[in-house]
């Protein structure tokens, strides 16, 4: 059976940040779910970033309608999960079905369909995805292939394109448009907040910059081993923390806002940047006396726009990668119409030889030459179901396999058990790649 693959996205550019930090808290937990209970979904990879949701679906039914139910499904289950409306996500989604799917998680990995194009995160965030979804069992091997394939293509955009140049990313973003607010970098104290991999990115960058006096608070209780991992400063208690702060870097993966008014004092002037998606500051924060508050929804309509060359160099390495990953996949969807020939012409030829040696007609020079002989023979069809299936053209050959041979079970594999072990020897050369398309 092809594959059918389906994305629903969300994104910054087609929803809100409050709808994108309610699907990021419940919903990547709701793929099991949306796998269990539905009857088309045999896969399901959900991404949820700080300015993206995305649920990618592998689906083992290929009719119209399949698809229309799956997106219902996935929009029923993402909604009951995060509380938001199945009217307004139905909405602020945008459904990408086909080879579409393809190209656009290629795009997704590569830093294209950022905030800020070519930023270092996402392709780990990608990742992080999947390995979700193995441990929730929800992954398929399709979608498997799928995602590894993302992440080979985001490597090569990285490493053959500029547009990741210059460690493009949220964090350095934010750090930018605080420069126009913080005089001297070496001069301020920082305090970060969170002590993921994120926390451990904006220590590099705000070391950049040149900061030195670095401190960091962790509701959980892992502020003392990142300060000994990171050279920081380990702080206990979040509102001296917060007094004794210039600039306030909150990255923490929290449900709840831990930064409320009640924990920052009023009168001092403060930066506080809030990298967390759901938020960590609660935007009352804004309102106290002294603080400036930028959060994603600031910082994103200040991303700067695309190097175009860069960016058109980067497009064009997805495109090609998309089309080699569907032609792939076009190839092997036609594997069990390969398989079901070679056993057709391997069945008639053991009959014949077994008429043979009934007859005594047969030796074991005349068998080798005769399954040497069906190998060469079926060289040039598989073959042709390659280049067919490459040209979008599979059906044509499944076409003629019905025609010519009365063929009809060519969606299914089958194993090629029946083929006499000496078959597979005596088939070298180019007959010996016969069995594979």
């Amino acid at each position: 059976m092809s594959v059918v693959l389906l994305c629903l996205t969300a994104s910054h550019q087609n929803a809100s940040f409050d709808l994108l930090e309610r699907l990021s808290i419940s919903a990547p937990s709701a793929a099991a779910t949306l796998v269990e209970s539905s009857d088309f979904v045999s896969g399901a990879v959900v991404l949820a970033t700080c300015n993206r949701f995305e649920a990618y679906l592998d689906l083992d039914e290929p009719l119209t309608a399949a698809s229309a139910i799956a997106v219902e499904a996935t929009i029923q289950t993402m909604s009951e999960a995060s509380g938001v409306e199945p009217a307004e996500l139905r909405d602020s989604v945008s459904v990408i079905t086909g080879d579409g799917v393809v190209e656009h998680l290629f795009a997704v990995s590569s830093g294209l369909e950022s905030v800020v194009v070519g930023e270092d995160e996402i392709s780990g965030q990608v990742r992080r995805a999947l390995e979700r979804a193995r441990d929730d069992g929800t992954t398929s091997s399709d979608l498997e292939r799928l995602f590894q394939k993302a992440s080979h293509t985001s490597r090569g955009v990285k490493n053959r394109t500029n547009v990741g140049g210059a460690g493009r990313s949220l964090v350095r973003l934010a750090l930018e448009l605080a420069s126009s607010r913080v005089t001297d970098w070496a001069e301020a104290r920082v305090l970060l907040v969170g002590t993921g991999q994120y926390a451990a990115t904006t220590v590099a960058a705000l070391r950049d910059r040149g900061a030195v006096d670095i401190g960091v608070y962790s509701a959980s209780g892992r502020a003392a081993w990142f300060g000994a991992k990171h050279d920081v400063t380990p702080h206990d208690d979040l509102a001296a923390a917060i007094a004794w702060s210039d600039v306030l870097i909150t990255c923490t993966s929290t449900a709840e806002p831990l930064v409320t008014p009640e924990v920052v004092a009023a009168g001092a002037r403060r930066l506080v940047i809030d990298l967390g998606l759901p938020r960590n500051v609660d935007p009352l924060v804004a309102r106290v006396d002294g603080v400036e508050l930028l959060d994603l929804e600031t910082i994103s309509l200040h991303a700067p726009l695309a190097e175009l060359s860069a960016a058109d160099d980067a497009r064009a390495m997805v495109s090609d990668a998309a089309a080699e990953f569907q032609a792939v996949a076009a190839e092997q969807s036609l594997s069990p119409a390969v398989v079901a020939l070679r056993k057709h012409v391997f069945d008639i030829l053991d009959a014949e030889i077994e008429r043979a040696r009934g007859r005594g007609d047969s030796s074991d020079r005349t068998e080798q030459a005769l399954r040497h002989l069906a190998g060469v023979l079926l060289h040039t069809p598989s073959v042709r179901a390659r280049e067919l299936a490459r040209e979008g053209r599979g059906e044509d050959f499944r076409d003629a396999l019905e025609a010519l041979f009365g063929l009809t079970d060519t969606r299914a594999a089958v194993a090629p058990t029946h083929i006499h072990p000496t078959s597979r020897g005596a088939a070298t050369g180019d007959a010996g790649r016969a069995d594979a398309v």
